[in-house]
């Protein structure tokens, strides 16, 4: 279950595991969420394929901001064969514009370290950068979701 908003806007401290449904109807309530839901949608289908067993989403898109320009993803890499894996989940280049322009968001392995703060993709999401206070991301297991 996804909790409620904090004062801010960001879910309370913590990983809050979700189904692909219960993601799509909490965050997919405006037009513009329901693009980059569809972008993410196809790329979390390209990690399952390659074996990926989950995803966290964080940044903008898991609060309450009506409009977010992007979705962040990162990915358990555990069982993941990087042979059937699309290439475009390696390209970092020019601010990952080809995954913003192919998808409308960007993904991350989870383990990778962020660049500035050398924290791993899943603990850097969990920080809200502009006070540097704990906050929650979603975590959706890709069995759940549709063919």
């Amino acid at each position: 279950m996804i909790p409620e908003f904090d004062d801010v806007g960001n879910l309370p401290p913590g990983i809050h595991w979700c189904s692909w449904a219960e993601f799509v109807a909490r965050f997919g309530s405006t037009a513009r969420r329901r693009v980059l839901i569809a972008g993410l949608l196809n790329a979390l289908s390209l990690l399952r394929k390659a074996g990926c067993r989950a995803v966290y989403v964080g940044g903008s898109f898991v609060t309450a901001k009506a409009s977010p320009g992007d979705f962040d993803v990162c990915w358990d890499v555990d069982g993941v064969d990087v042979d059937r894996l699309d290439p475009i989940f390696f390209e970092f280049s020019r601010s990952r514009a080809a995954q913003k322009r192919r998808f409308g968001g960007e993904l991350f392995p989870a383990e990778l370290p962020e660049g500035i703060t050398g924290q791993t993709f899943l603990e850097f999401f969990q920080t809200d950068r502009s006070t540097g206070r704990r906050k929650g991301i979603v975590a959706i297991r890709l069995e759940d979701l549709p063919e």
